[in-house]
């Protein structure tokens, strides 16, 4: 079985001295490897070739057989590294915490230990007829958050 942290080190020395960043690394049954990567503006095709056929050439499949997927991890996937946090800095997402508890709005700012979304929501006045518009910052730590997603602009 090839091990995670071989796939991981490699990735690390092929991204070093670039802007892009590993999301996350899947060893499956039978060697199925999966690598998810991005960067801040965008990852082509051409990145994950790059990085398929550095980590490819540097596998042996003569001593162990495998299958290698890389690609982004997608719009819709859950955030699961800082950077992913980073690139989505003022646009809007959806945070769910583990207790169920759901914040949209946009992502102000995030670092190693929480991050905090701008909610914009209408309230009922306290005083007279109709609604007025209620803004607040939400600060969320990672380990009390179950999912961030961004939520896309359709």
């Amino acid at each position: 079985m090839i091990k995670k942290q071989t796939i991981i080190d490699l990735i690390e020395a092929h991204f070093e001295g670039t802007d892009k960043f590993l999301v996350d690394v899947k060893v499956l049954a039978g060697n199925k490897i999966e690598i998810y990567i991005d960067a801040p503006n965008h990852i082509a095709i051409a990145d994950c070739v790059a990085l398929s056929r550095h980590v490819e050439g540097s596998l042996d499949r003569e001593k162990e057989d495998f299958e290698l997927q890389v690609s982004s991890p997608g719009a819709t996937e859950s955030f699961k590294v800082l950077q992913q946090y980073l690139k989505y800095l003022g646009t809007k997402v959806k945070s769910i915490t583990k207790e169920g508890v759901s914040y949209e709005g946009v992502l102000l700012s995030a670092d190693q230990n929480q991050f905090i979304i701008e909610q914009t929501r209408r309230e009922k006045k306290a005083i007279g007829k109709g609604n007025h518009t209620v803004i607040e910052n939400i600060t969320l730590l990672y380990n009390q958050v179950k999912e961030t997603k961004s939520v896309l602009p359709f």
